[in-house]
Formats: structure tokens, C-alpha cells, sequence
């Protein structure tokens, strides 16, 4: 019972890495606020840890929109008293389109929800943190954080963005108690997919051939990233602070 009596909100709750780990953390003994814009989905998972005696609560909320942020962050704060652990895990992909055919509005969409949707759901949630003492981020890049050569552009930029705000959290409320990190999953089994119908083909078979030579890389099953999330949000991880950790298959030791 790692997480008995903390408070948590879940971004991109309803499938995927973000469903394992709302299961894990109220399993575990959290109070979760679960976070999507898939409401019916959103509320299966809700209704499924409810059922099984856990506690926890639905958010309807686009998370690159700022009122939808603070009703999530309000939504911990007026079920549970409190909000200790934020997870912002929500995201999308971008069809790996390379720069100079990137539209506008694919930009903006991927920045909004990968980049600001993190940085929003920071910013609204460490002043209610520091009023408890402090609390733990972790933040939900991407091997394409790492490197250039995992997505198309949009996505890649917003992945690096993701690392240098956690990065910047974690210097900056280090000493208020606060701890930031980040996971960088490699391939994983979950509906993110490749963002759309049709994937830029070229940039495509790109990123698979440097996936076919990294060698050894398998694609994880949601409850492997979402364990090592759990670890970083726990006291286990009390010495953790603004590490950027690959959870990849050896991908990025390539």
C-alpha cells in the first residue's frame, strides 16, 4: 500500500499506459482523479475500480485547454482534500510527418495537448502541492525525446519540451518538496498508435529501420511503463529527482 492516503491525478486515463496505472495506484491505495476526453471509455475504467472498492473519480477534460486543467487539479483538491501525485501522461502522436510537410494545425494540436496540457497541469498544481509540503510529478515523454529519429517532427519537438520541463520542476521546487521526473517509453502496445490513417510512408520506414537496428528492443506491455511511473511517484523513489529514465527495451543504449 505504497500510496495509502495520496491523492493523484491520471491524464490519459482511459487506455493505454495511463489505465494500467490508475489500476496499479488505487490498488496500491490511492485516491485517483482519472483524466480523459473519451468519456464512456473513461468512465468503464472508473466504474471498474469503484466496483472493486477503490477510490476514485472521472475528469472529462482536454488537457491543452487551461479551465479544463484547473477543474481536473479542482476536481483532487474537492473529492480528496489534497493533491499529491500528478501524472501527465496524456498524449498524441503525429502520423510521423517530417518538417517540411507538417500543417500548421497538426503542430498546434501536438504541442497543445503533449507540451502545454504538461505544462498547465504543473503550473495549476505545484502551488497546491507546496500547501501540503510538496509532492511528485512525473511527466510521460518518449524515446522520441531522446532522439531524433523516433517520430515526426511535431511529436519529437514535443517530447524534448517534456524533458526540459521536467527538468526545469525539478530544479526549481527541489527544495519545497517537490520531485519531478519523466519515463521515455520505446514502442508500446496502446491505441497512440501512429496518430492517423495515413502516416507519413517514408519517415515511417525510416524510424523502422532504425528500430530494426537497435536490437534486443520488444514492444512493453502499458503495465511496464506504468510500474516504473508508480515507482517514481513513491517514497521509494525519494532520492529521484529530475532523472529522464528510458523504459525502451535498450532502444536509446543503441
Amino acid at each position: 500500500m505504497r500510496f495509502e492516503n495520496r491523492v493523484a491525478v491520471v491524464t490519459g486515463a482511459a487506455s493505454g499506459i495511463g489505465r494500467s496505472l490508475v489500476r496499479q495506484l488505487v490498488a496500491e491505495g490511492a485516491a485517483v482523479v482519472a483524466v480523459d476526453m473519451s468519456e464512456e471509455a473513461l468512465k468503464t475504467v472508473v466504474a471498474e475500480l469503484q466496483a472493486n472498492g477503490g477510490k476514485a473519480t472521472a475528469c472529462v477534460a482536454n488537457v491543452s485547454v487551461e479551465a479544463d486543467v484547473e477543474r481536473m487539479i479542482n476536481a483532487a483538491t474537492s473529492a480528496y482534500g489534497r493533491l499529491d501525485i500528478l501524472c501527465n501522461n496524456a498524449g498524441i502522436m503525429d502520423m510521423m510527418m517530417p518538417t517540411a510537410d507538417v500543417p500548421l494545425d497538426l503542430w498546434n494540436r501536438v504541442i497543445a495537448v503533449n507540451l502545454t496540457g504538461p505544462f498547465l497541469a504543473c503550473r495549476l498544481a505545484i502551488p497546491v502541492m507546496l500547501a501540503h509540503g510538496g509532492g511528485r510529478i512525473v511527466n510521460t515523454a518518449s524515446e522520441a525525446g531522446l532522439r531524433g529519429g523516433a517520430a515526426g517532427t511535431a511529436y519529437t519537438v514535443s517530447k524534448h519540451g517534456v524533458i526540459g520541463l521536467t527538468r526545469s520542476v525539478a530544479f526549481h521546487y527541489a527544495d519545497q518538496g517537490i520531485r519531478c521526473n519523466a519515463v521515455c517509453p520505446g514502442g508500446v502496445d496502446t491505441a497512440i498508435g501512429i496518430g492517423g490513417a495515413t502516416p507519413h510512408m517514408g519517415a515511417l520506414t525510416k524510424v523502422m529501420a532504425l528500430v530494426e537496428n537497435a536490437g534486443g528492443k520488444k514492444t512493453a506491455k502499458p503495465e511496464e511503463i506504468a510500474s516504473v511511473i508508480a515507482f517514481l511517484a513513491s517514497d521509494e523513489a525519494s532520492n529521484v529527482n529530475g532523472a529522464i529514465i528510458p523504459v525502451d527495451g535498450g532502444w536509446s543504449a543503441s
